[in-house]
């Protein structure tokens, strides 16, 4: 990880677009900025925390360990997204997750006690931080249920939905994030094997089709059968 001199245009992160603007100073003064390369953690499980992380530029896994040598993608972050949050207020104060640059990402670094003091007098950012840790509790109670009940057939389509109401379209008409069938795998709570047999079924079927590391729906009616089945 290195620094990123050009730093931010201070509109894009959560911090930045819900504080007031006489805290805008204040957030430039204690803000860092840097870049990771493709591949690169910026943090790891069981690290300490030292602070808060804003994306912007860039795309990221969230991921724990789940299991001997197997990881769990417990999120995807994109640019205005925020990681390592998950470590507020734990009582060990070090992070749960772990996060992975998917391509090369610039982040704006901000340690705990400034956000933390940014949360208390930045009222509108406390209501949309809270709003966000509901929301992020719902999605991740439904991951936990789908593993549970859902089959991979249904948790390979619901995966390939959500991932493209969150990232949309690239011009070619792909889900907009290049993926690896081993993450994809880590996505679904599945092996590799099971993933790549199960993606093959839903290619056959002519309901998704694969180029390298990007995926088209073809039948978003269908997925959703597959999604209701279970």
């Amino acid at each position: 990880m290195k620094k990123d001199k050009t730093g931010c245009d201070g509109n894009t992160c959560l911090l930045c677009r819900l504080s007031m603007k006489e805290w805008a100073p204040a957030v430039a003064l204690h803000r860092k900025n840097f870049i990771l390369d493709k591949g690169a953690t910026l943090f790891r499980e069981g690290d300490k925390v030292n602070g808060i992380y804003f994306i912007y530029e860039g795309r990221m896994k969230v991921h724990k360990h789940w299991g001997p040598e197997k990881e769990l993608i417990v999120r995807f972050a994109q640019k205005g997204d925020i990681v390592g949050h998950r470590g507020m207020g734990g009582p060990e104060e070090v992070y749960p997750v772990s996060a992975t640059a998917l391509e090369p990402v610039k982040v704006c670094f901000i340690e705990m006690d400034f956000f933390q003091s940014s949360l208390k007098i930045n009222h509108t950012l406390l209501y949309e931080l809270m709003l966000f840790y509901a929301q992020e509790l719902q999605s991740s109670e439904k991951q936990m249920r789908n593993l549970a009940h859902m089959s991979v057939k249904g948790r390979m389509a619901n995966a390939f939905l959500l991932l493209q109401q969150k990232f949309g379209f690239n011009k070619d008409g792909f889900i907009d994030l290049s993926l690896s069938k081993q993450d994809l795998a880590s996505y679904i709570g599945a092996t590799y094997e099971t993933t790549f047999r199960v993606l093959n079924e839903l290619i056959e079927a002519r309901l998704v089709a694969v180029s390298g590391k990007n995926y088209l729906i073809l039948n978003e009616e269908k997925l959703l059968d597959l999604i209701e089945i279970n």
